[in-house]
């Protein structure tokens, strides 16, 4: 089994919860449908999961439900409408992003005070990044032009941002967090951080 994956059986033992909670969830749309990964063993077709996004999912739930229904907690995982605008002092106060990232996003945006959804997001985003001292002002902003840009074909489904360094020359890309990505000995992974749990923790301020 690959590291970075967890089977159906270890799952339930490590967390204690049982195969009809996992299922419920699963329906009630708290665990998305592409973590049940169908492989095929020594002994047959098992299930398995990325292991460090079902762990916090799970972790997250169980930490939830003593307060809210499932159709609540549904509510927090699930995509933002894209009808939500925010003003650029909401986006500061809320401390979605710093008001330096929000001022250079701008400056890229022709001065605009109010932001979509995907602004919102791509704001949160940059300002993590740029956070983290991983990646240069320029870097940051090319990996936000690529969330925005690849953010159609991927709402609503889970998805990680890769960001690679080869050579001293930064390249960005969006991939499911359950497919396996490979790169040349050069290449070196600065981040890979999961756009969903970003969206989850977004969610969390608004």
């Amino acid at each position: 089994m690959e590291s970075d994956q967890i089977s159906k059986k270890e799952l339930l033992d490590l967390t204690g919860i049982s195969y009809g909670q996992l299922y419920r969830w699963k329906r009630k749309g708290l665990i998305p449908e592409e973590w049940f990964i169908r492989k095929a063993t020594f002994t047959g077709q098992e299930t398995f999961f990325p292991k460090t996004e079902i762990l916090a999912r799970i972790e997250k739930i169980k930490n939830m439900k003593e307060d809210l229904s499932l159709e609540d907690i549904a509510g927090k995982f699930s995509p933002l409408p894209s009808e939500v605008r925010m003003s650029t002092s909401e986006v500061i106060a809320r401390k979605i992003s710093s008001q330096k990232v929000v001022e250079i996003f701008t400056r890229a945006h022709q001065g605009q005070e109010i932001f979509a959804f995907q602004e919102i997001f791509a704001l949160y985003i940059m300002n993590k990044l740029l956070q983290s001292g991983d990646l240069n002002l320029d870097e940051a902003e090319s990996a936000v032009k690529t969330l925005q840009e690849g953010y159609p074909k991927f709402e609503g489904r889970a998805y990680d941002l890769i960001v690679i360094r080869k050579l001293g020359v930064a390249a960005c890309a969006l991939v499911s967090p359950i497919a396996p990505v490979f790169f040349d000995a050069d290449s070196k992974v600065i981040v890979r951080t999961s756009l969903s749990t970003c969206l989850e923790e977004l969610k969390m301020l608004m």
